[in-house]
C-alpha cells in the first residue's frame, strides 16, 4: 500500500502486513525515532544488500491508539516498486472494501488478546 511517512510527509513508503518472503532481511541495530518510541529496524535486500525500509518492531502506545492500518513492514519508494496483493483467488486485485467482515464469536475467549491485536 502506498503511504507517507507521517514524521515527514515529503517521504513516500510502500507498507505492507506481511513481508516477501526470501528476499529481505534485518540489518543493523535496532533504534527509536525522535517522534516517538516506536522500536524499528533496519530492513535490506538479500540481493543487492541496500537498505530498502524498515520493520516497526514494537510500536508505541501512541501510535498503537491512532489510526494505523496494522502495516508494520514499510519500504522507500525510491528502492523498491510496489505490486498489487490478489485475492484468496489469486486473479482479482485485493482490496480494502472487498475484504469478507468479521464475524461475531461470542464463544472465544477475548481477555487473552492483546491491545496489539485489538487495534489491528
Amino acid at each position: 500500500m502506498k503511504a507517507v511517512l507521517l514524521a515527514d510527509t515529503d517521504t513516500d513508503l510502500y507498507s505492507t502486513d506481511i513481508p516477501p518472503s526470501g528476499t529481505i532481511d534485518f540489518i543493523g541495530s535496532c533504534y527509536f525515532t525522535e517522534i516517538c518510541k516506536c522500536k524499528l529496524k533496519n530492513i535490506a535486500c538479500l540481493k543487492c544488500g541496500n537498505i530498502v525500509g524498515y520493520h516497526v518492531i514494537s510500536p508505541c502506545k501512541p501510535c498503537l491508539l491512532s489510526c494505523n492500518n496494522g502495516h508494520f513492514w514499510m519500504f522507500y519508494s525510491q528502492a523498491v516498486f510496489g505490486i498489487n496483493r490478489l485475492d484468496s483467488s489469486g486473479v482479482n486485485v485485493l482490496l480494502w472494501g472487498n475484504l469478507p467482515d468479521l464475524e461475531e464469536n461470542t464463544d472465544e475467549d477475548m481477555s487473552c488478546i492483546s491491545e496489539e491485536e485489538y487495534i489491528r
